[in-house]
């Protein structure tokens, strides 16, 4: 999967300062905001942060576009079929529970439904009015965006694509994400979405709060884990087109719709480190242990959210790549556990290692904060009993977690109305017996 076709034109690197023009001499020399824009543009500040964020952590971005955004009708309710929650501490918006989740496979629509009329909300903890928590989503399609843009006012998007790629263009340029590959879409950044592979289904995080970035490498050097030149952010292009088109905001967790007779793809010149990325899962350099016992799965941390609490994340982006197993003496699938963690998994193709059947790809599980989980009676047995001679685990296959400090709470669609919950998900660990021997003797060492 390292060589997946790049279809557009990118500038590789992780939140650098970026500058694109899509004309010569489109970005303004010297000055941000000069009286008269080259090409008579409209100069326009994104902010990311507030003015007064310390430099190390302050985004923004300069626009250069045709028209500015504000050359809309104002907002009004969207009506079509959705499934959002923005207040995940209100009980009338989720379901309480503490049992271990699974679902089988999200449905893909067979009414025409484009992306974002296919968002469903799974679980969340927080509200996005006072701008703390995070927030997983779920989107399945069949039809493009057509003549339609969509920002998100509560938050950053991460979106991990499970079938079918998804060619999004935003203010900023172009990006194709392939199944395998994330993209991250921040706060505010007008958006739309075509499926150049038909039915589209994934999954989203959505953080209300702070921004995605690389992890601490910490003992590990220098290197490792995601690199920073292997994310890849758009080029400049814009879309010069007077005709009707229509902007849906997700604005304290529901959708308003307005009008205006222009594309909002019209930025012919940028510059900033407030702007959309994407990364290929296959060039994760895995970490591991050489010597003995699994090692926690924070070592294969892509991208993290964090709180102002050091070492402690809103949320995690974790993945479970093909990679070499060699420890001896040990157990090597993932160990029982009870977390001060909420653990959602994905599944994008292959056979997760932890368990023999009904984790499948499109599907999900969730163990909530101190919800006990761990691998499943088939696994435990096997893995009790095998030759541990090092082997190469996980080929083809591609699991993911979203971790987060919270308790996540599910929704009532997740729960009642998606109709893809397994009841009998309790059942895999039924079938772990004791194996206590009180007559029990150290093995003579020879």
């Amino acid at each position: 999967m390292t060589d997946i076709k790049n279809d557009y034109q990118y500038q590789p690197g992780f939140a650098n300062h970026f500058s694109s023009e899509a004309l010569p001499d489109a970005l303004p020399k010297g000055q941000n905001t000069p009286q008269v824009c080259p090409y008579n543009l409209y100069a326009e500040q994104l902010s990311g942060t507030a003015f007064t964020v310390d430099r190390k952590h302050n985004e923004r971005t300069w626009f250069y576009r045709i028209r500015p955004s504000v050359c809309h009708t104002p907002y009004e309710p969207f009506h079509k079929k959705t499934q959002l929650v923005g207040n995940y501490t209100d009980a009338a918006n989720v379901k309480v529970t503490p049992n271990q989740l699974r679902w089988s496979p999200f449905d893909v629509p067979t009414e025409p439904t484009d992306f974002v009329e296919g968002l469903h909300s799974i679980a969340g903890a927080g509200d996005v009015g006072v701008k703390h928590g995070m927030a997983v989503l779920i989107y399945a399609a069949n039809k493009d965006m057509e003549d339609t843009a969509f920002n998100n006012s509560d938050g950053d998007l991460l979106i991990v694509p499970q079938q079918g790629r998804l060619d999004i263009t935003t203010e900023f340029g172009k990006i194709m994400v392939h199944p395998n590959e994330i993209c991250v879409i921040q706060r505010g950044i007008r958006f739309s979405v075509a499926l150049p592979d038909g039915p589209s289904r994934g999954y989203i995080c959505e953080v209300f709060n702070g921004c995605w970035t690389i992890p601490d490498l910490g003992p590990i050097g220098a290197n490792g884990l995601a690199n920073p030149r292997d994310f890849q952010t758009p080029v400049a292009a814009f879309v010069n087109e007077e005709k009707p088109f229509r902007i849906v905001n997700k604005y304290g967790g529901q959708l308003f719709s307005a009008k205006q007779n222009n594309s909002p793809f019209d930025v012919v010149a940028w510059h900033g480190n407030y702007a959309p990325f994407k990364y290929n899962l296959a060039l994760f350099n895995t970490i591991n242990s050489v010597s003995f016992d699994h090692i926690d799965p924070s070592i294969f941390t892509v991208l993290t959210c964090k709180s102002e609490k050091p070492g402690v994340a809103i949320a995690d982006f974790v993945i479970f790549p093909p990679r070499w197993s060699v420890q001896e003496n040990t157990f090597r699938p993932p160990y029982f556990h009870r977390n001060c963690m909420s653990e959602f998994m994905g599944l994008i193709h292959g056979t997760y290692e932890a368990k023999q059947g009904g984790f499948v790809p499109g599907g999900a599980s969730l163990h909530s904060m101190m919800t006990p989980h761990g691998p499943d009676a088939p696994t435990f047995e096997k893995a009790s009993k095998e030759e541990l001679k090092p082997m190469y685990i996980a080929k083809g296959t591609q699991a993911f977690m979203f971790e987060s400090s919270m308790q996540l709470q599910p929704t009532h669609w997740a729960i009642e109305e998606s109709g893809k919950v397994q009841q009998d998900y309790f059942q895999a660990w039924q079938g772990l017996k004791s194996n206590f021997d009180p007559n029990w003797k150290p093995a003579q060492k020879k």
